[in-house]
């Protein structure tokens, strides 16, 4: 029996999904105007393992996972930049170009990560007619307004406002007026924004008799209920979208479909804090799988890291902490190695094992029976269990390792074999240096070259 816990409702629930053995789940996906950092990493593991348990209890699952190209603000009081705007200036390409190039780069990570690939990736751009209509719907329904800067949604109309985050609306003081501008109330959210300059942005659409471009909200729920329907099961997201982008997001969506619950479970992952704090593209303190890779662990080996805490608890990071988590997965794949298959299940074992996954994706207690099972010198069926097991962990658990060089290191390698082809010995010598100084040693053969860890 298969429990989540329900933000919406804060407990634990015995999972019901809408129609029989069929999830429909979406995941907030990226804003790809840069890279993802092993924060937002944290999110998608944890929406695989749900979408993993899923599948293992019988279900079948659609999952759709959006990709923001446009209309996300820097800031969530509906002010700022648009981000894909900002790296527009930032980078001299066109938005297109960046947001390709992020998202490639984004699909690379999770590909390193085990992730399985949702059945949709529906991209912001390609949606603007839907989401211009389902404006033109709140708007025909008499739930929203227009300021000089945009249409925004009246949440003084609606009781159930921010149900999802249990906010206090009387204890919200909306401050001075000037901070406001035209928002009538401090959780009124936009819709649709009026570009401030016809022309200068690259991402702009003629709607509601203006030039503008969506809200950042309105993508999430135009996007999830095209392909899922206007109800579906699972939303997926960070703990950080909780208060703002899901509660607006449903405010939007139940008023828009009239359907209650629009999304029967909410399921939020906590934050990875890095230096005691959340880690922010904003403040510039990103770390990403490939820098991850530079310092020699491999994607899995912090898919490993992840999976020893409970989603819904903030977890720590630190080199050291990844240090020993890659260690542990190093000893646990080196003892499976050395099991023989006899064809067997241990139905013990893989009971406690679903018990655990079972019970709110608990993966520190799920890893914890799988130690038991290796360690256990009379127990049987271990590897097809492992299996199982591996099934939902996604550690490739017994795939036999291949030497293992990170990207990052054969690029340096190249650089310098070119270098030496040009004789270029200074340059030559300073790349070996540098890729010493990284935990690697290179050797000149007569095909080129060999890498080894020190």
């Amino acid at each position: 029996m298969l429990k989540l816990y329900n933000t919406l409702t804060r407990k634990k629930e015995v999972f019901k999904p809408i129609k029989d053995k069929k999830v429909g789940m979406y995941s907030c996906g990226p804003t790809v105007y840069w890279y993802q950092h092993i924060g937002n990493m944290r999110s998608y593991v944890f929406a695989d393992i749900l979408k993993r348990v899923l599948q293992y209890n019988g279900y079948k699952v659609k999952h759709v996972i959006n990709v923001t190209d446009v209309g996300h603000l820097t800031s969530d009081d509906d002010t700022g930049e648009d981000k894909m705007e900002k790296a527009v200036k930032r980078e001299k390409k066109t938005a297109k170009e960046i947001a390709d190039f992020y998202f490639k780069k984004f699909k690379e990570d999770l590909k390193k990560l085990n992730f399985t690939e949702p059945d949709k990736w529906p991209k912001a751009t390609e949606h603007i007619k839907d989401m211009i209509d389902m404006v033109q719907t709140l708007i025909d329904k008499g739930f929203t307004y227009e300021t000089s800067d945009g249409i925004y949604f009246d949440t003084s109309k609606l009781k159930d406002y921010g149900k999802l985050a249990n906010l206090n609306l009387k204890k919200l003081k909306a401050g001075k007026r000037i901070d406001m501008k035209e928002k009538r109330n401090k959780t009124d959210f936009a819709l649709w924004k009026f570009s401030e300059e016809k022309g200068k942005r690259q991402q702009e659409w003629e709607a509601f008799g203006r030039t503008g471009f969506p809200g950042w909200h309105i993508e999430c729920s135009v996007m999830s209920s095209k392909y899922l329907g206007e109800q579906f099961d699972i939303h997926t997201g960070g703990e950080d979208h909780i208060s703002v982008h899901h509660t607006n997001e449903i405010a939007q969506s139940e008023t828009a479909f009239g359907k209650k619950p629009w999304v029967k479970y909410w399921l939020h992952c906590s934050w990875l804090l890095f230096n005691k704090g959340k880690m922010s593209k904003s403040k510039g303190d990103i770390l990403t799988l490939e820098k991850l890779e530079e310092e020699g662990f491999k994607p899995l080996d912090y898919r490993y890291f992840l999976l020893n805490a409970h989603y819904r608890k903030q977890l720590d990071f630190s080199t050291e902490a990844l240090r020993n988590a890659k260690n542990s997965y190093e000893r646990l794949k080196n003892i499976i190695a050395e099991i023989k298959d006899d064809k067997k299940i241990n139905e013990k074992y893989l009971k406690r094992f679903e018990e655990a996954i079972n019970d709110d994706l608990n993966t520190p207690n799920a890893l914890s029976v799988l130690w038991e099972l290796v360690r256990d010198k009379k127990s049987e069926g271990k590897i097809k269990t492992i299996e199982k097991m591996d099934g939902v962990l996604g550690l490739d658990l017994l795939k036999k390792e291949k030497k293992y060089i990170p990207e990052a290191i054969e690029k340096l390698a190249e650089e310098r074999l070119e270098a030496r082809t040009n004789k270029d010995w200074d340059k030559a010598d300073k790349l070996r240096e540098e890729i010493n100084s990284k935990g690697y040693i290179i050797e000149d053969t007569k095909k080129g070259y060999k890498i080894k860890k020190e």
